[in-house]
């Protein structure tokens, strides 16, 4: 991975940018761990709240995916596109 940042990154900026957004993932999926963790130590049973905060932390998650994609793609375009 650090190879790819390296050589798509073109200064301390895009490298940053490329860095910044693995961190978001990981925060996000720390949190919905966190949420996930917290409901199932309440209550083993099925709930309509629980479902939806468990959906929503994970919705969470893909959404920081998604940032993850358009900025390496948008990266790797302009890397590309300028070579």
């Amino acid at each position: 991975m650090r190879f790819f940042i390296l050589w798509f990154g073109q200064n301390t900026s895009q490298i940053g940018l490329l860095i910044l957004p693995i961190f978001i993932v990981l925060i996000v999926e720390l949190l919905n761990s966190t949420v996930e963790a917290a409901i199932d130590r309440i209550s083993d049973e099925r709930h309509a709240l629980s479902k939806q905060a468990k959906d929503i932390a994970s919705a969470a998650v893909f959404f920081s995916l998604i940032v993850f994609a358009v900025i390496w793609g948008l990266v790797i375009f302009e890397r590309l596109y300028n070579a």
